[in-house]
C-alpha cells in the first residue's frame, strides 16, 4: 500500500514535484502569512502546495515585516518623546529667587517692617513701651512728665504707628500674593510637560504591552512552525532511510540466496 506521504503535488512557486511532508497546503497557513504569499499570487487558493524552502522565505519576509513595523512605531515614540524632552516653550524657574532678585528697596522696607510687626519680639517690645511710657507719666519718675492722663500723645502715636504700619503689611501681603500667583502659573507649566512627557511614555508602554509582545509570541509561533516542519522533513527522511537499508538488507539476502542456489546446482 502506497504510504500518503509518497505523494507527490505540484509547488505553487517553481511548480515543481514535492512530497506532501516537504510543505503545506495554504489553507494551513494563519492568515497573515497567507496574504503575504497571495501579494505574490493572487490566484492561489487554500488547496495550493507551497514547499519548505518557499514558505521559510515567506516566513522570515513576515518576521521582517513585523519586526521593520515595531522598529518604526518605537522610533516615532523615541522622536516625540525627544521632541518633549527638549521643548522649551517655558523653562521652570526659581520664583523665590526671581522674586527677591527683583525687589526694590522701598519692597525690603516693607517686608522687613510686616516680618518685624508680626513677631513676638515687637509684641513684647511695644508692650513694654506702652506701659514705661504710662508709669513715667504716672508717677512722674525722675520728675519727668510729657503726657498726663489721658495720655493723648500715646493715643496720636498709636494711630500713627498703625496708620503707617498697616500699607506697609499691605504692601508685602501684595507680594505675597504676587508670589503665590507666580508659584502656581510655574506649577501649571511644570505639571503640563510633566503631564505630556508621562503621556508619551504611556504610549511607548502600550505599543511594548500591545504590540511588541503579540509580535514576539507570533514570531515564537512561526519558528516553531519552522522547527515542526524540520522535525516532520528530518522523521521522514530517517523512515525513507530505515526502508532504504531494509531494501538493501533484503536485496543482499535475496542476492546471497540465489549465489547459494546457483552453488548447489
Amino acid at each position: 500500500m502506497k504510504n500518503k506521504f509518497d505523494r507527490t503535488v505540484n509547488c505553487l512557486v517553481d511548480h515543481k514535484k514535492y512530497g506532501l511532508v516537504d510543505g503545506v497546503f495554504l489553507g494551513d497557513l494563519d492568515g497573515p502569512l497567507k496574504a503575504l504569499i497571495r501579494q505574490d499570487f493572487p490566484k492561489a487558493t487554500n488547496d495550493d502546495f507551497i514547499c519548505s524552502e518557499h514558505l521559510v522565505h515567506y516566513r522570515l519576509l513576515k518576521m521582517d515585516q513585523m519586526i521593520a513595523k515595531d522598529y518604526r512605531q518605537n522610533n516615532r515614540l523615541n522622536r516625540k518623546l525627544t521632541r518633549v524632552m527638549e521643548k522649551d516653550a517655558y523653562q521652570m524657574v526659581d520664583v523665590r529667587e526671581q522674586l527677591e532678585n527683583s525687589l526694590t528697596f522701598g519692597q525690603k522696607v516693607a517686608d522687613a517692617v510686616a516680618h518685624f510687626g508680626g513677631s513676638w519680639p515687637f509684641i513684647i517690645s511695644f508692650i513694654s513701651v506702652m506701659v514705661l511710657w504710662i508709669l513715667f507719666n504716672v508717677f512722674h519718675w525722675f520728675g519727668f512728665k510729657f503726657d498726663p492722663y489721658p495720655f493723648i500723645l500715646l493715643n496720636l502715636f498709636l494711630s500713627m504707628v498703625a496708620a503707617i504700619q498697616a500699607p506697609l503689611i499691605m504692601m508685602s501681603q501684595n507680594r505675597s500674593a504676587e508670589y503665590d500667583r507666580m508659584e502656581s502659573r510655574n506649577d501649571y507649566h511644570v505639571n503640563l510637560k510633566s503631564e505630556e512627557e508621562i503621556r508619551v511614555l504611556h504610549s511607548k508602554i502600550d505599543h511594548m504591552i500591545q504590540q511588541d509582545q503579540p509580535n514576539m509570541l507570533q514570531i515564537q509561533k512561526i519558528q516553531t512552525e519552522m522547527l515542526g516542519s524540520i522535525e516532520t522533513q528530518v522523521s521522514e527522511l530517517r523512515r525513507l532511510q530505515s526502508m532504504l537499508e531494509q531494501n538493501v538488507v533484503n536485496h543482499k539476502t535475496t542476492v546471497k540466496k540465489r549465489n547459494n542456489e546457483n552453488r548447489h546446482e
